[in-house]
């Protein structure tokens, strides 16, 4: 899943037969099979860059920099070395087609990249082999993946809360995905009228960006709301940064202003809190 995902308004009858799939073999509360089916009904369109997901392409330069330079930062690693993050783990939920697994995996990461929709896997793993990039690519959730014990230094959380069933139980189970001293990344939208008028209605209706009934505004979030749940679900909450879109430049940047885009760092401490 990602920040630009494509909607359905009505589900077609192979989208149908995906979401029958999806809730019988992925079932966790988090999940939304109706909402794995639009992903999976737009693939093959993951790495085209004019394509649906072309709004998603100009977003992912601001992303890819923000998490270099905090995760360098946070480990003591040199940003602007050739693979600053090896003997790093990384996952990437909701990975989709691979358009943040990959890059991180060119960093140093070991990446692990995880989604609900079977042929966003089949897509990633792909693109990954033609590219000559290892990454594990599994079709599978963050409760799977909890239960089983896994633990990464980095989890890439981008664009996928606003699309679970259960949100907080989503959370709980990727807060136990992060190893102590390890950091989670959470982007999503707030919950604002301006967040309403712009990446919804503008987005969707006005500027034709994104396919109509892409955005479920009563999903989006609160960062008041996100970091609670964080804090809740065992994190320490280090940052919450906006991001913007700058219509002079024609591109993303990132910002003090958290009233439509924003990401959250969220670190796992050392030592269990009492």
């Amino acid at each position: 899943m990602a920040y630009i995902d494509g909607g359905c308004p009505a589900l077609n009858a192979e989208t149908r037969h995906m979401t029958e799939n999806t809730s019988q073999t992925l079932a966790h509360p988090s999940v939304d099979p109706e909402e794995i089916a639009k992903f999976a009904a737009l693939a093959e369109e993951w790495w085209d860059p004019t394509g649906k997901f072309a709004p998603l392409h100009k977003f992912n330069p601001v992303r890819l920099g923000y998490i270099r330079d905090t995760v360098s930062k946070h480990f003591g690693r040199d940003a602007r070395s050739l693979k600053p993050f090896d003997g790093l783990s990384l996952l990437d939920i909701g990975c989709g087609g691979g358009l943040l697994s990959e890059p991180m995996a060119r960093l140093g990461f070991a990446v692990t990249g995880a989604d609900a929709a079977d042929r966003n896997i089949r897509i990633a793993s792909g693109h990954a082999e033609k590219s000559g990039i290892g990454i594990d690519y599994r079709c599978t959730t963050a409760e799977a993946l909890a239960e089983a014990g896994e633990a990464f230094d980095v989890v890439l959380n981008m664009e996928v809360i606003e699309h679970v069933a259960d949100l907080r139980s989503y959370l709980d189970a990727c807060a136990k995905l992060v190893r102590p001293g390890g950091l989670m990344f959470v982007a999503t939208l707030n919950k604002t009228l301006k967040a309403l008028a712009l990446a919804k209605f503008g987005a969707e209706y006005v500027l034709g960006w994104l396919p109509r009934g892409t955005h479920d505004w009563n999903r989006f979030v609160e960062p008041k709301r996100l970091q609670a749940m964080l804090r809740d679900a065992g994190l320490d909450v280090l940052k919450t940064q906006g991001v913007s879109f700058d219509p002079l430049g024609w591109d993303w940047r990132l910002s003090g202003d958290t009233d439509v885009n924003y990401m959250v760092v969220a670190e796992r401490p050392l030592m269990p809190k009492d």
